[in-house]
C-alpha cells in the first residue's frame, strides 16, 4: 500500500506515522503553524504549508492529491480548526480513502479508576476534552453525511524520545506525587504509529479506537521506575495536598481512569511494542540528553 499523506500538524505524533511512510515511498504534505517550522518539514522532503488555524490554507488545492489525512491540531477555543475551514475540501476529495483523527482519552471524564472502552458514553469534565468531544462529533458528523471515510483515535498521555519521565529526573524536575487511587494512562509514540498504520491498512470509517498500553499506573511509580533505569536517587514522595502544582498540572489530576484497549488488537491486530511503560522506558534510555 502506498499514497500521500497529508497532516494538518506535523508536530510529535505524525511525525513518527510520516516518517515511515516517507520512508516507504509515500508522498507527505503537512502543516505546521510557522514559516520556520515550515522549513524545517522541508529539510525532511516533506512538501510543507503554514496552517495557523486562523485563516485556511493560502491555496486549498494543495489537499487535492491526499489519499489519507490525519488531524494532529488542537482543538480550539470555539471550534476545531481545520473543521471550520476545510471541512467541505475535504468531502469532496476524490482519492481521500482514509481520515484519522487524534483525540484524547479526556472525553471520558473522571472515573475514579474505573475502567472505560470504546463503548463507554462520554463526559468530559475538562475545557480541553470538552472541545476535544465537539470536534470529534463535528469529523463524525462529515462521515455520516458526506462519506468521508472518518476514524478516531483517543490518545492517552503521550511519550517518546525527548518526551518522557527519564528526561525529568535527569533534569531533576520530576516529582513523585502521591494522590491516593490516581492512576494515568499512556502510549509511546511509536505505538501511536503502528495503530495508524493498521487503521489505514483496514479501514473502518465512523470506528473509534482507544491508544493506551496494558498498565494504567500510579505516576509516582513511574517516575520512580525512570530514577532506577538511570541509577539516581528516586524522588521523595509529595502528598497531592503539598505539591503547589499549576493550575494545568491540577487539572491532570482531575480525571482518573482505566483505559481499556481491547479494539485496537482484536480488529486491528495491533501487538503493542511496549505494552507497559517499563519497556517503553527502558528503550529510551540512550536516548536520555545529558
Amino acid at each position: 500500500m502506498s499514497g500521500t499523506l497529508f497532516c494538518f500538524g506535523l508536530g510529535f505524533s505524525a511525525k513518527v506515522l510520516a516518517a515511515r511512510l516517507h520512508a516507504e515511498g509515500w508522498g507527505v504534505i503537512g502543516t505546521s503553524r510557522s514559516l520556520e517550522k515550515a522549513a524545517n518539514l522541508a529539510a525532511l522532503g516533506y512538501d510543507s504549508h503554514v496552517f495557523d488555524g486562523t485563516a485556511p490554507l493560502s491555496d486549498p488545492a494543495v489537499l487535492a492529491p491526499a489519499t489519507h489525512m490525519l488531524i494532529s491540531v488542537p482543538a480550539e477555543e470555539e471550534a476545531d480548526a481545520v473543521l471550520r475551514w476545510h471541512s467541505a475540501h475535504i468531502a469532496q476529495l476524490p482519492n481521500l480513502k482514509w481520515l484519522g483523527y487524534l483525540s484524547t482519552t479526556g472525553v471520558y471524564g473522571d472515573r475514579k479508576g474505573e475502567w472505560v472502552d470504546e463503548a463507554t458514553p462520554i463526559h468530559p469534565t475538562q475545557g480541553r476534552s470538552r472541545r476535544r468531544a465537539e470536534a470529534e462529533a463535528g469529523w463524525l458528523r462529515l462521515q455520516a453525511e458526506h462519506g468521508v471515510p472518518v476514524h478516531v483515535f483517543r490518545l492517552a498521555g503521550i511519550y517518546g524520545p525527548g518526551r518522557n519521565q527519564l528526561e525529568g529526573v535527569k533534569r531533576g524536575t520530576a516529582h513523585r506525587i502521591n494522590k491516593p487511587g490516581q492512576v494515568f494512562c499512556r502510549i509511546h509514540v511509536a505505538d501511536i504509529a503502528s495503530v495508524l498504520q493498521a487503521s489505514m491498512a483496514r479501514p473502518n470509517p465512523g470506528a473509534i479506537y482507544n491508544l493506551a498500553d496494558d498498565e494504567p499506573a500510579p505516576p509516582q511509580d513511574v517516575v520512580a521506575y525512570a530514577a532506577e533505569l538511570l541509577k539516581l536517587p528516586v524522588p521523595p514522595e509529595i502528598p497531592f495536598a503539598a505539591a503547589n502544582l499549576s493550575p494545568m498540572a491540577v487539572s491532570f489530576y482531575a480525571d482518573s481512569r482505566r483505559v481499556r484497549n481491547d479494539r485496537i488488537k482484536t480488529e486491528l491486530g495491533v501487538t503493542l511494542q511496549y505494552p507497559t511503560y517499563r519497556e517503553g522506558l527502558a528503550a529510551l534510555l540512550p536516548t536520555v540528553s545529558g
